[in-house]
């Protein structure tokens, strides 16, 4: 099952992205918080991988067992960066044949200490290219997109990152995940723009609950997502108190998604971090539509 069939008139999409750790210890830590994140009946599960490829291996072996232990669906993350079409074929080749049968298609951020992104030889330039590739050669498997409600930090404008998005989408994309946000109004001018260029596939929102403010912050500066100045004041005021800071991120995180949920969003894509307990507290104070 390809993860579109989850969003629809009567169905509200629930996902949450992964990434792989680098250790044993934090495979088992993985597993455990993954366990705990079933409770809440996600939909299907994602796993990213780090810079340039590093732990893609470790990526399929993350999904591949979670989609073993407990029967979901999950997708598989994929970039152009440091790909020729043989790789990525090849590695495409190996998710299906782990019963992987969706991918969460990116061009990827520019590897460390490079300012612009280049494509390699034999590779991708963009991720609609990517898109166009797997829908060629894989025509079975699901396939996400990333978008951008504060607009791509190396797009020229919104109206030429929307543009880029619709490429995408013609190519084959079935779906739309965001960028994180913390202002809900850019979310549905973003959704309301994409509908009137002709995007007819599922926007998703994408959800970060805060956690620690230092941590936020680096995230934010990276993918130029905006704090509102009030919520970051709350954050401030509990500057030495991890467990305050905890709180009040998991106060505005539910907000948040209640408002997304009244506003009839498709359905909501956690990134947790790989910590469940930021998640699970917020899914315990939102009602989700049919759950």
């Amino acid at each position: 099952m390809t993860i579109a069939k989850f969003y629809g008139a009567d169905q509200f999409g629930l996902s949450f992205e992964l990434f792989p750790p680098k250790t044993a210890v934090g495979m088992t830590r993985l597993a455990e918080q993954a366990g705990k994140l079933i409770e809440y009946g996600p939909d299907y599960m994602t796993c990213t991988y780090g810079a340039g490829g590093s732990t893609q291996s470790r990526t399929l072996e993350v999904i591949a067992d979670i989609r073993r232990q407990y029967q979901l669906p999950v997708a598989t993350h994929l970039t152009c960066v440091g790909n020729t079409a043989d790789s990525l074929h090849e590695y495409l080749t190996r998710a299906l044949q782990s019963g992987v049968r969706n991918v969460v298609a990116l061009r990827g951020d520019p590897p460390q200490g490079e300012k612009q992104f280049a494509a390699p030889a034999g590779g991708f330039a963009h991720a609609n290219q990517l898109v166009a590739f797997i829908r060629a050669e894989f025509p079975e498997m699901g396939i996400a997109v990333g978008g951008y409600p504060e607009t791509h930090q190396e797009a020229p404008s919104p109206e030429i990152d929307l543009e880029n998005l619709k490429r995408k989408v013609d190519a084959g994309a079935d779906l739309v995940i965001t960028q994180l946000f913390y202002h809900n109004e850019d979310f549905f001018r973003f959704r309301e723009q994409c509908e009137r260029l002709g995007i007819g596939v599922p926007v998703v929102p994408g959800l970060l609950p805060v956690t620690n403010l230092g941590q936020i912050q680096r995230i934010a500066s990276l993918c130029g997502a905006k704090l509102p100045a009030p919520f970051t004041a709350n954050l401030q005021r509990y500057e030495n108190d991890p467990r305050g800071q905890f709180e009040v991120g998991v106060e505005f995180a539910i907000c948040q998604a209640q408002e997304l949920v009244a506003g009839d969003v498709a359905g909501l894509h956690f990134y947790v971090l790989n910590q469940s307990a930021a998640t699970g507290r917020v899914l315990d104070g939102v009602a989700l539509p049919g759950r």
